[in-house]
């Protein structure tokens, strides 16, 4: 935790060193915020138009704005609603089709999949550790007309707690400047069940008087360390399901494994500048081509994953050719340089980027781990050269998007990416929106090549590419909020029951239906979401609950003379049905096939939430029911879920 208390004190060191530049400033109440991931990182109201800002003596929230990786523009966002309780956890997100291990900080279990979020490029893999790893188009950009902080705190399980600070400054209306950490302690209520995070996120962008010249750019330094308990024995599991009165405090279980730990770490540098070489005034209709923009963008970024057991005293993962430590480590990097040309023209109706990719990578170890493993290769290691383009265009009430790459060749960063979408949008009342996304390319680097001290986890692999497409339909309306998604895999790589990866050989059939939608009276509503998913081919290696669903019943109101506060009291239903739900392999960071167990299982949660000026508190009493129910709750195989436990935490905003 040295790292996490550099960044903290850099932090500090800001925020302090602002105090006295301050401005007056009036801050009106804006709307509830709401969208996907890369939005709700932050508490923050989406605007799909341009918000112009003239600063005077006197500010107003619309005046604080944020801008995504994609350039779409929201503003901080102070308000209280039910959709901020379910922001309210470790990742910042409405975890809906995410099942939480006990402990915070740990990982989660997948109880739905999305795959219109693809890359190009495969990644190192590791995937149970990467939940919380925020990646480029997560990163927020701040113009603010005064300094800004955003401090959020809650605490953990059995001694620890969760604080994300983001402070924010604007050296003119041109240069901003952001920095941001999250760090996370938390003991847990289960031995080995540590978790220690660190997530540091720094950001500027600056453009020119005449907006010519733009650059933006930021640096990450990314930690999470856990304890690894493997999971209750069966002596022990029948120990929580018996509800044994000597084990109620849960320490005292044993666990499968007494030394074990892992680590994810990642840093990255991302670089994006541009130059106009034509600015005209003209529109795309007086002229054929107008505001010709050349762009570079420089990423490079390292991820690094070890597994670390200082004494090998089980057979938990099988025979070992060592007695002393098991320690491998992973270590991926890739670099990447794209050149680009934007144009407006009145021939593609809009705004089209051509763009040239060369990527470098390398992913490995620097050693042959075990001598009992025939692989002979430590590393794999090589280049490609990619092209692609964007497109954007509005006409009337339609958006139409579109992004493509191709990287030919035969190497294991060769392959197609294709994803476009049509929006039709009738004022506020309802927006419909159809999405296609083609992919084609490796699977994750740790499904390749794997080394391990443990002689069953070591592998070289010559896989396929694995073969993605999606379509999607979605629904945004006052009446009802839904999206379908059909999608289809070819060469869908997997890690089986022997803890192996495999590649189905078969088609996976996957259907996705989710809705929403809340019901008022007064001072009263529910708000249901609900989730249906179908695997009608493919079902014996992609497993998903067939139902899940979530119903909040709560009361809202203003409390006291002259409404100072706003509060928000309720309870929150969660059910998923029951099936066979994948395992967690602590050493691979991965989730694994099994076919022993079932689980599904209701919990309900009871909150009570309130707002003082610009102040959220949340107070959150999590599975109330799980003292008199059946203890049949699990976030995994061999890992239970939560019991009753009370949280607290806050959002608080400064505007100096």
């Amino acid at each position: 935790m040295n790292k996490s208390l550099f960044f903290l004190s850099i932090l500090v060191f800001f925020i302090t060193s602002t105090l006295y530049s301050q401005t007056d400033f009036q801050l009106g109440r804006g709307g509830t915020g709401t969208g996907k991931r890369p939005e709700s990182q932050n508490d923050s109201i989406r605007n799909s138009g341009e918000i112009s800002v003239t600063l005077s003596g006197k500010t107003k929230y619309t005046d604080y704005k944020i801008f995504s990786h994609q350039r779409d523009t929201t503003y901080i966002d102070t308000t209280l609603s039910i959709q901020k309780d379910y922001k309210f956890n470790y990742l910042r997100t409405d975890n809906f089709e995410l099942l939480a291990f006990h402990n915070q900080g740990q990982t989660f279990t997948n109880l739905g999949y999305d795959f219109s979020n693809l890359k190009l490029m495969p990644d190192i893999g590791f995937t149970a550790k990467q939940f919380s790893y925020l990646d480029i188009d997560e990163i927020k950009y701040y113009e603010v007309p005064t300094p800004t902080t955003e401090i959020t705190y809650r605490t953990g399980l059995q001694q620890g707690q969760v604080l994300d600070a983001i402070f924010t400054v604007n050296f003119s209306r041109r240069l901003n400047v952001s920095l941001s950490y999250k760090g996370i302690r938390s003991l847990g209520a289960y031995r080995r069940s540590l978790a220690s995070h660190g997530n540091f996120r720094g950001a500027f962008h600056y453009r020119t008087e005449d907006n010519q010249y733009e650059i933006r750019g930021h640096l990450t330094s990314q930690d999470f360390f856990n304890e690894e308990s493997g999971g209750l024995p069966e002596a022990e599991i029948a120990k929580f399901e018996s509800n044994d009165s000597d084990y109620s405090t849960r320490s005292y279980l044993d666990v499968n494994l007494d030394d074990a730990e892992n680590d994810f770490e990642g840093r990255r540098v991302y670089l994006e500048h541009s130059y106009k070489l034509l600015a005209n005034k003209d529109t795309v209709n007086k002229k054929d081509f107008s505001n010709l923009k050349v762009g570079h963008i420089f990423t490079t970024e390292t991820k690094e994953y070890s597994f670390t057991q200082p004494t090998i005293t089980t057979t938990f993962f099988g025979e070992s050719n060592a007695s002393g430590a098991s320690n491998n480590q992973a270590k991926n990097t890739i670099t990447n340089n794209e050149m680009n040309l934007e144009f407006n023209s009145k021939y593609v109706l809009g705004k089209f980027k051509a763009k040239v990719n060369i990527t470098n990578y390398s992913y490995g170890y620097d050693s042959i781990l075990n001598s009992n493993s025939d692989i002979s290769k430590i590393k794999l290691e090589g280049n490609a050269v990619s092209v692609g383009a964007d497109w954007n265009a509005k006409i009337k009430n339609f958006h139409l998007n579109a992004t493509g790459n191709l990287a030919p060749g035969s190497g294991r960063l060769s392959g197609s990416f294709l994803q476009g979408e049509a929006l039709y949008k009738k004022d506020s009342l309802f927006a419909v929106k159809g999405s296609l996304l083609i992919s084609s390319k490796s699977p994750n680097f740790n499904t390749l090549l794997h080394q391990s001290k443990y002689d069953d986890y070591n592998w070289y692999n010559d896989f396929n590419s694995v073969n993605t497409r999606d379509l999607g339909f979605s629904l945004s309306s006052k009446w009802l909020n839904g999206s379908l998604n059909f999608t289809n895999i070819d060469n869908y790589t997997y890690f089986d029951e022997n803890n192996k990866p495999q590649q189905f050989d078969g088609q996976i059939t996957y259907l996705k239906v989710k809705a929403s939608k809340e019901f008022r009276y007064k001072k009263f509503a529910l708000d249901n979401t609900f989730m249906y998913q179908n695997v009608s081919s493919g079902s014996s290696v992609f497993r998903v609950p067939e139902m899940v669903t979530r119903n909040t019943l709560y009361y809202q109101d203003y409390w006291f003379k002259g409404k100072p506060m706003l509060v928000n009291i309720g309870a929150t239903f969660n059910y998923f049905s029951k099936y066979k739900m994948n395992a967690y392999n602590p050493l691979l960071a991965e989730f694994t096939l099994q076919n022993e167990q079932e689980i599904g299982f209701p919990s309900i949660d009871v909150f009570f939430n309130a707002q003082v000026r610009r102040t959220r508190l949340f107070l959150k009493i999590e599975n109330v029911t799980s003292g008199f129910t059946e203890k049949n709750y699990y976030s995994a195989p061999n890992y239970p879920y939560r019991d009753f436990v009370i949280r607290f935490g806050l959002v608080w905003n400064w505007f100096i």
